[in-house]
């Protein structure tokens, strides 16, 4: 047990993440490796997915550097879920991964809602929408016909991942959830779902659980890796899902506060509480459910804004080694709360909840002369944190408890925005010192492979806490303002973007 070591592998949004982690929770190595999105058209949002396995390469080099690859005793993979790797005959990629952004599938959404909306709600649980899976390759069906005709085999990243590690290919049932192609009241493929655009579920892989064994790196893995050969896979599951566990939300009533690519608010149940509005999901730990009510935009926004506005922070960042962000966030420190009422709207990908308008576009309201870049970031910021307020409304509205709020993601290492978050939420938040998916992921492992007694006790010998942040109420009352603004703005302009993207 004490040289035990564990590798976690996060397949993010936006790149590649792994955490090698000690049976005590203390991390040893962790690398990163960004992938590029790419976007052809307006609205289309694809990956390849051999810029994975590049990455993964990339990290597991850099984490070499630091530990003994072949003390690492059990690994295990997540990312985030809706996209579909599609394989011909021969197991090559069809096509590029339609990711869970892309906002192509609006028609087909249209007409999945119009002939079986109902029926989609009733076994998969959730509302039709770009997000998933089905309407995606509805798409695919309808203007690349010859490309759907070539699917042998559907994978999911962290699935298609492990494959080349260990040439199985199975997935878990939180994964199967997140494409509308599952029963979830049965807990396995629906051929009704699938039957509706006549994809056969013999494509689809086999379940398992998060927890399970799902096979060994190859020969040709440990080449490629240094992994050592026969070293136990474990399936995984969802970056959400991994990162609400790592974070410590195992019991009813907690509610993680994702400042990631997306923003969610996750809330745990105690049995599945569909909602049109919401997403449902099972939690790794039997028996317990949670409630997404998700946003799409959020510390992407602010990857945005620096990449088309903060070219000189950019360069002094390479120039001197510094984190990129934390120059960001020195301007934006300078700026007052409000933004001196500029307002931001983070819809730079449409957006789910609580409006589900792919329509919606990003803006920035209010501004004058006297603004300048400070206040464009905090406004980012703060805009970040309404688009979460909305969704805690809305959480709230259809009956959801909260009474724990625990804050991940990148955005979460910003002092600053998570004390802007605080503030606009008005609730005291819990900062834990590990909140990467990876950290999550690399318990998992642990489990799977019997380091740790169940689930319950990785957490418990595992997760702590980095610090507690509590709001200011008077800028708490301001922001409650402010919020309102934001919230009629967005209502006045929804349907002009309606004509606008006709």
């Amino acid at each position: 047990m004490e040289n035990t070591l564990l590798l976690g592998i996060d397949f993010g949004t936006g790149g590649c993440k792994t955490s090698v982690i000690d049976t005590r929770g203390v991390v040893r190595a962790e690398a990163s490796c960004d992938y590029q999105t790419y976007h052809p058209k307006p609205a289309y949002c694809e990956q390849h997915p051999d810029d994975w396995f590049s990455s993964l390469l990339s990290c597991i080099s850099s984490i070499a550097a630091s530990v003994d690859l072949k003390r690492i005793s059990g690994l295990s993979v997540d990312s985030s879920t809706h996209n579909a790797v599609l394989l011909d005959k021969n197991m090559q990629v069809i096509r590029p991964t339609i990711m869970w952004q892309d906002q192509r599938s609006t028609k087909e959404v249209a007409f999945l809602e119009e002939h079986w909306g109902a029926d989609i709600y009733r076994i998969g649980y959730q509302k039709v929408a770009t997000t998933w899976t089905l309407p995606q390759l509805l798409w695919i069906k309808n203007n690349e016909p010859d490309n759907y005709r070539k699917i042998h085999r559907i994978m999911f990243v962290k699935d298609y991942v492990r494959y080349l590690l260990t040439k199985s290919w199975e997935t878990d049932f939180i994964d199967a959830q997140g494409t509308l192609f599952f029963d979830m009241a049965k807990g396995e493929w629906s051929p009704e779902l699938c039957s509706l655009i006549g994809l056969s579920t013999d494509v689809l892989p086999p379940l398992c659980k998060p927890t399970d064994v799902t096979g060994i790196i190859t020969s040709e893995a440990a080449r490629l890796t240094g992994l050592r050969e026969g070293t136990p896979v474990v399936c995984g599951t969802s970056d959400v899902t991994a990162e609400d566990y790592g974070a410590g939300a195992v019991k009813l009533g907690q509610c993680i506060v994702k400042l990631a690519t997306a923003g969610n608010l996750n809330i745990m149940t105690a049995t599945a509480m569909p909602h049109p509005k919401t997403l449902t999901y099972s939690h790794v730990i039997p028996n317990l459910w949670y409630t997404a009510v998700a946003t799409n935009t959020a510390a992407s926004s602010m990857r945005w804004f620096r990449e088309m506005f903060c070219m000189a922070e950019q360069a002094e960042a390479d120039r001197t080694g510094r984190n990129v962000y934390q120059l960001i966030e020195e301007v934006a420190k300078e700026v007052t709360v409000g933004s001196n009422g500029l307002l931001f709207h983070p819809y730079l990908m449409g957006e789910r909840a609580p409006c589900w308008d792919s329509n919606l576009r990003a803006s920035f309201i209010g501004a004058t002369m006297a603004h300048h870049k400070g206040h464009f970031i905090r406004a980012v910021m703060e805009g970040v944190a309404f688009s979460l307020k909305d969704c805690l409304h809305l959480a709230c509205e259809i009956g959801l408890r909260a009474d724990e709020f625990i804050l991940i993601g990148g955005g979460a290492k910003s002092r600053l925005w998570s004390q802007i978050v605080c503030d606009v939420l008005g609730e005291k938040i819990i900062r834990p010192k590990n909140t990467d998916a990876s950290f999550g992921t690399a318990l998992i492992a642990g489990v799977g492979i019997g380091v740790f007694e169940d689930l319950v006790d990785a957490v418990t010998q595992c997760v702590r806490t980095e610090d507690e942040i509590v709001p200011d109420l008077d800028n708490h009352d301001y922001y409650k303002k402010q919020f309102g603004f934001y919230k009629e703005i967005r209502d006045k302009l929804q349907p002009l973007y309606v004509e606008m993207n006709k």
